[in-house]
């Protein structure tokens, strides 16, 4: 079993840890009780939160006992079915092999996460990647002639390569935000068996992006559905205002929200026909990022709209991957 459950709490702990696989919490400034000196992984994410709460905190929690432990940079905790970790860079360790390697410190930093990533997963037999999560600084920012985004994606692919995984159809959910500081952070959670992977038809694969996206394409599905136990958890990645490969609706904060949320209904459709799962708008937690945080209003107005005044919704300010798209959706859900 597999609980996926969110707290807006100054501490992210809650009052029986011995079943937590690990935590993300997201904050303007580190969160207190953070460190990785406690007994699971917990992810410190610079993000501040923007509906009024000091701090949010995604937690995972199964029912049964777990073992932690750290590997190189990497620390995680698992059963016999799950596995959760994370891992943290400084591309400040990366630049004189930058400098050698004429390429840029955080393109170094993704590939030696995803590597070290693939290695302890093989070593474990747990070779199924349910969800990743990515953070980094100026997500957008250009340096190396290149955006950063790009950068990440181009380490993040010649990992997959180096450690021959599947270039399409079998890629797991996955997040990529931008924070308002900090060292590359990368979160994941593993299985055994693998999950079903969702596209979405309004979309190319966006593994299947054009060139003019960068010269490696990001590796990921529109969502993924994992069995764990009896149950059935929908992820869904990071949902933006894209048709085809297209940004659509520049400078419109609105219209991008709609635009996002219709796409949201496209991966949930597609959910229900491969699945035969019932999911609708309104049964998942959502994390909503907004790029400006004075539009929050606007988005927020959207949202409720369209999933209801009581959508499980928590907003965050970030940037997101492309640098014209001003809100981004994901969230999670047990399938019915």
């Amino acid at each position: 079993m597999l609980k996926v459950s969110y707290r807006n709490t100054v501490t992210p702990l809650p009052d029986d840890p011995c079943g937590l696989l690990g935590t993300l919490s997201f904050a303007e400034t580190r969160p207190s009780g953070i460190a990785n000196t406690i007994d699971f992984p917990a992810v410190p994410v610079l993000m501040p939160v923007l509906d009024g709460h000091q701090a949010l905190h995604e937690i995972l929690r199964t029912d049964t006992a777990l073992k932690s432990a750290m590997s190189g940079d990497l620390h995680y905790r698992h059963n016999d079915s799950l596995l959760f970790g994370a891992i943290t860079l400084d591309e400040s360790d990366f630049l004189k092999m930058a400098d050698t390697a004429e390429t840029s410190p955080l393109q170094l930093a993704s590939q030696s996460a995803y590597e070290q990533i693939f290695t302890l997963l093989e070593s474990l037999d747990f070779p199924f990647v349910l969800r990743f999560w990515n953070y980094m600084a100026d997500i957008n920012g250009i340096s190396h002639k290149l955006e950063r985004y790009r950068q990440f994606n181009l380490g993040r692919q010649q990992a997959f390569a180096a450690k021959e995984k599947e270039r399409a159809g079998n890629v797991p959910a996955a997040c990529a935000l931008g924070t308002t500081s900090g060292p590359l952070t990368i979160a994941f959670l593993a299985a055994r068996i693998p999950s079903q992977p969702i596209e979405n038809p309004r979309q190319i694969s966006a593994y299947d992006y054009p060139a003019q996206y960068g010269p490696r394409s990001p590796l990921f599905s529109r969502a993924s559905v994992a069995a764990i136990g009896d149950t059935s958890l929908l992820f869904l990645s990071g949902t933006a205002s894209i048709v085809g490969h297209t940004t659509l609706h520049a400078g419109d904060v609105t219209a991008q929200t709609e635009e996002s949320l219709t796409n949201v209904e496209a991966v949930l459709d597609e959910t229900c026909r491969k699945t035969g799962r019932q999911c609708e708008l309104g049964s998942l937690d959502y994390i909503v990022y907004i790029r400006h945080p004075a539009d929050l209003p606007k988005v927020k107005t959207v949202v409720e709209r369209r999933i209801g005044p009581h959508a499980k919704a928590a907003y965050l300010q970030a940037d997101i991957c492309r640098a014209d798209l001003l809100v981004e959706i994901e969230g999670s859900a047990e399938l019915l």
